[in-house]
C-alpha cells in the first residue's frame, strides 16, 4: 500500500494583501512526482498544537520537514513543527528533514546553532564528507551538494541524541540521524536543482527514511 506523507509549509506574508500565507515551493510537487510517483503526499498547514489531530485524521505514515523560515522567525510554524516532531517521536513515525528540518532537530534536542559563512553556504555548491559506515545504502565518501542556509549546526555541538552522517569541510553538520527514532535530516535541498550524484544520494535518504516503495 502506498505511503501517505505530509510535507510542512513555510509561512510568507503577501504584502499586497497584508496577510500571512502557508506555502510550499512548486519544486516539491515536481520532486515528489519524479522521485516517488507512487507516494500519496499532502502539504501540512501551520496549525500549532492542532497539527497532531490533523495528521491523525488523515492517517499519515510519515513527514517531510521542508526548508524556509529561520527558527524563531515564525512562532506559528515553530509550534506546528515542534508539535509534529513530538507526535512522530511518540508514534515512531519516520521524518525526513530538509535544511531548517535539520536545525529543528538540533534545537529540539537542546543543541545550538550558529551563523555560517555566507560565501560557502548561501546559494552555493560545496563538498560534504559522508560517514559511509553508518549509511544503510551504498554511498561515496564525498559528494557536492547545494546549500541555501545562513544558520548551521557546528559539528562539535551536535546534540547527543543525534548521530553525524555528513559534514562540510568547515565543520558544519550536513546530515544526521536520530539515535532512537526513524528520523534523518540533511542540510541541503533535494527538491532544488542538483547534480546526478546528489540526486542519487537524496533518493536513497528519502526512500530509506520514509520506507517508501519503488
Amino acid at each position: 500500500m502506498a505511503k501517505r506523507i505530509g510535507i510542512t509549509m513555510r509561512v510568507d506574508n503577501a504584502s499586497s494583501h497584508n496577510e500571512p500565507r502557508d506555502c510550499l515551493a512548486q519544486d516539491w510537487a515536481n520532486y515528489m512526482t519524479k522521485v516517488s510517483p507512487n507516494t500519496f503526499w499532502m502539504p501540512l498547514p501551520n496549525l500549532s498544537e492542532a497539527i497532531a489531530d490533523y495528521v491523525q485524521h488523515w492517517q499519515l505514515d510519515g513527514f517531510i520537514f521542508s526548508g524556509g523560515n529561520d527558527l524563531g522567525s515564525c512562532q506559528l510554524r515553530d509550534s506546528t513543527e515542534f508539535t509534529l516532531l513530538n507526535h512522530a517521536l511518540r508514534n515512531a513515525l519516520p521524518v525526513f528533514g530538509v535544511c531548517r528540518g535539520l536545525q529543528l532537530l538540533q534545537q529540539h534536542a537542546n543543541g545550538s546553532l550558529r551563523q555560517c559563512e555566507r560565501d560557502v553556504h548561501v546559494a552555493n555548491v560545496h563538498p560534504i564528507h559522508l560517514r559511509t559506515d553508518l549509511l544503510e545504502f551504498n554511498a561515496p565518501g564525498q559528494a557536492n551538494v547545494n546549500s541555501y542556509h545562513q544558520w548551521a549546526v557546528p559539528q562539535h555541538t551536535l546534540a547527543p541524541a543525534l548521530e553525524l552522517l555528513a559534514a562540510s569541510s568547515d565543520g558544519c553538520v550536513e546530515a544526521v540521524r536520530h539515535r532512537a527514532a526513524p528520523i534523518v535530516a540533511v542540510q541541503w535541498h533535494p527538491e532544488r536543482k542538483v547534480n546526478p550524484l546528489q540526486a542519487k544520494l537524496d533518493r536513497n535518504f528519502l526512500y530509506n527514511t520514509l520506507q517508501l516503495e519503488n
